[in-house]
């Protein structure tokens, strides 16, 4: 009889439905991250949706409300489940998980670079630890960790004429996403006690006795200045993040392009209102992000 402590190569369950529920939780949880999958035939959007799961299992871990010390061991486990997907290995358990189901089967058809979760679970670590950041080199220390590794992932689906290049601005892309996701989300980080931004900007404008979580901004503080100086950081890690396009296959390029695009859609809103992220999560209509999966279908984002 076989337990969960025991080894096995063989899932416990259907292959297509792990994929299904997989699709189901991005579907769910990562509505921009959906609108340009669909854009992929297939076998790379039910591969595409088996890493973006992973991916929001490490970040519910480290956004939950369990103790850090549980935390901690949960992301342990779910590092042993990424070294026995390396190794061809898993526990009864983990046969019947949908989301390693998945990826195990999309790690036999593309070559996801499956190491590179770890790099995922060391920067929800530093969520963990409470991590602050003095500078903005800093900063990107935590991106490349949480962003720019889940653009590596995703390159393995996607695939690149270069794949060193293709590696590095898919990299750089990600961080552009993280930044102005960053700068989307200060109220909600705040609330959960994070700061994200760089400190040495933050005292430069004059915001360090700022209350994010409320929305308050000491007077005399230039807080579009901060905004403004993220996100022109943010608009220099697109420009080269962009140079990932065409070294990816038309659907590849599209996928990436319209998600991409989207992101860049907020940091343009964000930009010419930078206020408006203290009161709410900005986000884009239905019509405008559907305007920029067509512009991406026609190569018009670039």
């Amino acid at each position: 009889m076989t337990d969960s402590s025991e080894m096995t190569d063989r899932p416990l369950i259907d292959v297509e439905a792990a994929y299904l529920y997989c699709h189901e939780v991005t579907r769910r949880e990562a509505k921009n991250f959906s609108y340009g999958i669909r854009l992929l035939p297939l076998p790379k959007r039910q591969a595409m949706s088996a890493v973006y799961a992973l991916a929001r299992r490490v970040d519910d871990i480290g956004d939950g409300a369990l103790d850090p010390q549980r935390k901690r061991d949960l992301l342990a486990g779910v590092g042993s489940m990424v070294d026995g997907l390396i190794a061809g290995r898993a526990t009864a358990d983990e046969s019947a998980d949908p989301v390693r189901v998945a990826l195990a089967d999309a790690a036999r058809r593309f070559p996801i670079p499956l190491g590179v979760f770890h790099e995922l679970i060391a920067g929800v670590m530093m969520d963990i630890e409470g991590t602050e950041y003095k500078t903005f080199d800093d900063l990107l220390v935590y991106c490349r960790c949480v962003a720019g590794s889940v653009g590596r992932l995703s390159l393995g689906v996607f695939g690149s004429r270069d794949v060193d290049r293709g590696a590095e601005y898919a990299e750089t892309l990600g961080l552009a996403l993280q930044v102005t996701n960053i700068l989307r989300d200060i109220r909600e980080d705040a609330a959960m006690g994070r700061l994200y931004l760089p400190l040495e900007d933050v005292e430069h404008f004059g915001c360090e006795g700022a209350r994010f979580e409320t929305g308050h901004v000491p007077a005399g503080a230039d807080f579009d200045g901060l905004v403004a100086r993220e996100a022109e950081r943010a608009r220099l890690l697109f420009e080269e993040g962009f140079r990932l396009l065409p070294l990816l296959d038309r659907r590849s390029r599209a996928c990436v392009g319209s998600m991409a695009g989207i992101y860049r859609g907020l940091l343009d809103s964000i930009e010419k209102r930078p206020t408006q992220v203290m009161h709410g999560r900005v986000s884009l209509t239905t019509g405008r992000k559907s305007r920029l999966v067509l512009a991406s279908l026609l190569g018009l984002i670039r």
